[in-house]
């Protein structure tokens, strides 16, 4: 994907700003609180439908604006397709359009961008809980295998139509009615989530066999969310109805599912440092960045935020190295160029931005790029 416009109005700080990216490396400097940033947000949020740093309702909106606007501009598949989508958004309700036609759900502008964030929050991945496991796994699933999602819906409904009866303290033939929903739609999930994983293994061995190799060979564990090898679902719902009874929600499934990432040279599976940590998530982003290359025929959108605060220079170069080798477009920030850059590896394009405001630094600066 190659992204070729980039709008934002409203968001935080930036109260109107431009960007015209171009293939391969991006470099958007700035100081801290300039807004650079936010420029990420806005790209991660028409992806994700909200920020890495939170929900639109959160902060994201520019104080005294009702709400926020995004309008990226992209193509596909080498130049073949271009598409357009806009997304205006207040926190309670939004609107969006996609290649000119009002979309009903936010996930089908999730759908249409693929982008792969890292951010200074990005370790939570694997020192975090379960559930941004849950959305990295469902992400990759999501853009990759289009069966994925009616099954996630299928079972989403289910889970709060079981959690409602619960909470009502009914049960009879409804419960029955929706375990067994429960448990059909949650089956192919989890065998989805667990073939995923299986089949990213590798990428994540390479990954961080080059980004962190004092660990030793990395390996992925899955955990279904249920004693999946003694019970079927239908069985661990049976079993665990009077307790869910009592407490009002489903204690088992799909919705419980977590993942990890082990080391061979950790057998005690010790925590990892806060910089291991960073490497390690970074590694997961990576190779599900390759693995949509590799069933997709195209990168993802790239994103780092502030990169040289998280990583040293040997390790911002075998970043950018893997990067450039793949051909993928990335965005990056820092208040200056990381010190990874210089003459093996150039941004493409160097933009600045002051206060909301972006200017272009780089040999490829037009018009349209200036505010």
């Amino acid at each position: 994907m190659l992204v070729t416009r980039l709008d934002i109005r409203n968001l935080r700080c930036v109260t109107e700003a431009s960007l015209r990216p171009v293939a391969g490396l991006n470099l958007i400097t700035g100081e801290n609180g300039a807004g650079k940033t936010s420029l990420l947000e806005g790209l991660h949020l028409m992806a994700y439908g909200r920020s890495f740093r939170g929900r639109v309702r959160d902060g994201l909106v520019r104080s005294g604006q009702p709400a926020l606007e995004v309008f990226v501009e992209w193509q596909e598949q080498q130049g073949a397709r271009v598409r357009r989508a806009g997304l205006q958004h207040g926190g309670a309700e939004w609107q969006g359009r996609l290649d000119g036609a009002e979309v009903a759900q936010l996930g089908e502008l999730c759908a249409a961008l693929a982008v792969v964030s890292f951010e200074p929050g990005s370790h939570a991945l694997v020192s975090g809980g379960g559930e941004p496991r849950r959305r990295f796994v469902d992400w990759g699933l999501f853009h990759v295998e289009p069966e994925f999602l009616p099954y996630w819906r299928r079972y989403s409904r289910a889970l709060k139509q079981r959690n409602a009866l619960l909470k009502s303290g009914a049960g009879g033939r409804q419960l029955d009615a929706w375990d067994t929903e429960l448990a059909e739609s949650g089956e192919t999930l989890t065998r989805r989530r667990q073939e995923y994983l299986e089949r990213l293994q590798p990428q994540v061995q390479a990954v961080a066999a080059d980004l962190v190799p004092s660990l030793g060979r990395a390996w992925l564990d899955f955990q279904p969310g249920w004693r999946r090898q003694e019970l079927s679902l239908a069985d661990a719902l049976l079993l665990v109805r009077q307790r869910d009874l009592q407490s009002g929600f489903t204690s088992v499934g799909p919705h419980r599912a977590d993942w990890r990432i082990g080391y061979a040279a950790r057998p005690g599976q010790e925590p990892l440092s806060r910089g291991q940590a960073k490497l390690t998530a970074l590694s997961c982003l990576l190779a599900q960045a390759e693995d949509y290359a590799a069933q997709r025929g195209e990168w993802p959108v790239m994103a780092l935020d502030d990169l040289a605060s998280e990583l040293d220079r040997r390790h911002q170069l075998g970043v950018l190295r893997r990067l450039r080798a793949g051909q993928a477009q990335v965005f990056m920030t820092g208040t200056e160029p990381p010190v990874g850059l210089g003459d093996e590896i150039a941004p493409d394009a160097v933009f600045h931005v002051e206060l909301g405001q972006v200017s272009v630094l780089g040999a490829v600066a037009t018009a349209a790029n200036t505010l």
